[in-house]
């Protein structure tokens, strides 16, 4: 895959890189990452890197700082998307990523049907950030570029626990290490370090959760004012749905938070009986089989009781196997 790289970036004079709205660690690592490289490998290039508000979690690697908020008025000759399921996921930047005079989506989500000139999708890989250490190889790694990636894969990995964990993703790391980086200090500085604010959410997103399906579904809503009232962002809420899937005989998580009145952003997560990818996909959202997530309008009984149609299903068919 270096190949498609070195062949995509000749005679280019200007690249635009972006990721998806909310940005995640696997976003920012492989968008910092692949920022980093190409700065470093092909300086001729003029390159930026476009993202939403980066969580403060991640400014600890380097190139974040660089990281641009608002859209330009530019051409570029490349605009590279990355772990972006459809081309309205890249919010600010997708203006800029339709008018480039050609493009590449690096994805790995199953729902993405590639929308680039050039796609390099692959559902099976734990996350972009890994497919970016293919498409660079071991030899194109330094230490900085190392520790963007890795902890986008940690992140999109569960911290190498999630079933998209592969031999082919722990030779990656394995590379990534021996770049020399501290990957003790930076998982616990991006991925179990959180502020009170994020602590508090989290209480209160799982105290006033409820089960649904006989147990086996756990939903947990977080309104605008609740998030007002602890002064949160939406980044303050990474991690919630992952704690509600943890509970004991749960199948399924639904976490929505409120993005503005009748405007819900959902968050799925499945041990593997069901496969959220398909009900994300439904509504108009995408991901993988155990991850997914939508944006859904209505009440928030509107809202669930539309997931858990597509849902129950897939929940009774199981059982109906079983007996």
């Amino acid at each position: 895959m270096k190949k498609l790289l070195q062949e995509i970036l000749k005679e280019k004079k200007t690249v635009g890189i972006a990721g998806h709205v909310r940005p995640d660690g696997d976003c920012v690592g492989s968008c910092v990452g692949l920022y980093l490289y190409l700065t470093r490998e092909y300086p001729e290039i003029k390159t930026d890197v476009y993202l939403e508000e980066v969580p403060a979690q991640f400014l600890v690697l380097k190139g974040t700082d660089q990281v641009k908020n608002q859209a330009v008025d530019q051409v570029y000759d490349l605009f590279i998307s990355l772990d972006c399921g459809s081309p309205d996921r890249l919010g600010f930047a997708e203006e800029m990523f339709r008018n480039a005079k050609t493009t590449l989506c690096v994805d790995h989500h199953i729902s993405n049907l590639g929308y680039a000139r050039e796609n390099y999708v692959v559902p099976d890989a734990s996350s972009t950030s890994e497919l970016i250490c293919r498409m660079i190889g071991s030899e194109g790694l330094d230490r900085e570029i190392a520790e963007a990636l890795y902890v986008g894969i940690a992140h999109d990995t569960g911290v190498f626990l999630y079933s998209c964990t592969s031999p082919e993703t722990m030779e990656v790391a394995a590379d990534l290490l021996r770049t020399g980086l501290d990957a003790n200090a930076l998982i616990d500085h991006t991925y179990y370090s959180k502020t009170y604010i994020q602590q508090q959410i989290l209480g209160r997103a799982l105290l006033e959760s409820m089960f649904l399906l006989d147990k086996k579904c756990i939903v947990s809503v977080i309104t605008k004012k609740v998030m007002n009232f602890y002064g949160a962002k939406a980044s303050d809420l990474e991690g919630i749905v992952s704690q509600l899937r943890n509970t004991t005989g749960v199948e399924v998580a639904i976490f929505l938070h409120e993005l503005d009145s009748g405007e819900f952003k959902v968050s799925l997560r499945s041990n593997g009986l069901v496969d959220v990818s398909s009900v994300a996909q439904y509504f108009g959202g995408g991901g993988h089989v155990r991850a997914a997530g939508v944006t859904m309008q209505g009440s928030v009984h509107d809202v669930i009781n539309n997931l858990l149609r597509k849902i129950a299903p897939q929940i009774t068919e199981e059982d109906g196997e079983k007996a």
